[in-house]
């Protein structure tokens, strides 16, 4: 049983700030791809929507005279850094298990390697998962941050997923038993 649902991280506050900030649209379709590789290559879908969903709560917008200034971004960017440190705090105010709220922060962390100087960390399947996760829905220039969706629409979605994820782990629980 899980102790925290996906529909409860999405609503909370702090994540409806940084979510529409980063991009809501950009977020759920992340967190789709997440439980669908998750799914694929035995990971929690679980851990791997929460993880997706709150990938870019770190992000700072970069503007330049009223304009996004992509490149001045791409320079100065930490935003898995902070990111990491909301998600966690986030998670566990929210009652989640603390590993895997530990391993969500990590993920968070490490789904870009932008701002790193050695970029040959290892990455565990749920890091690789959200990094890719991420990748398969980004736009030139940051683009996919900037996509709309109306809130009744993606509540839809996060419960959708949540569906899915109960439905998986039930499947599973019933294969171990």
């Amino acid at each position: 049983m899980r102790r925290v649902k996906l529909v409860d991280v999405f609503t909370h506050p702090i994540s409806q700030k940084y979510l529409n900030r980063s991009g809501v649209a950009h977020a759920i379709k992340v967190a789709q791809y997440a439980v669908q590789l998750a799914v694929k290559h035995e990971v929690n879908p679980d851990i791997a929507a929460k993880a997706a969903l709150l990938h870019d709560i770190g992000h700072y917008e970069w503007y330049t005279d009223g304009e996004w200034d992509f490149e001045e971004y791409k320079k100065n960017d930490i935003h898995a850094i902070k990111g990491a440190e909301r998600a966690h705090r986030l998670l566990i105010r929210l009652g989640e298990d603390r590993q895997n709220a530990k391993e969500i922060a990590l993920a968070v962390l490490l789904h870009t390697d932008s701002y790193l100087p050695d970029k040959t960390i290892k990455k565990t399947s749920l890091q690789q998962i959200i990094s890719s996760a991420d990748e398969m829905d980004e736009e030139p220039f940051g683009k996919h941050h900037y996509r709309r969706i109306p809130l009744e629409e993606a509540l839809h979605h996060v419960m959708q997923l949540d569906k899915e994820i109960d439905l998986h782990l039930m499947s599973e629980y019933r294969k171990s038993v």
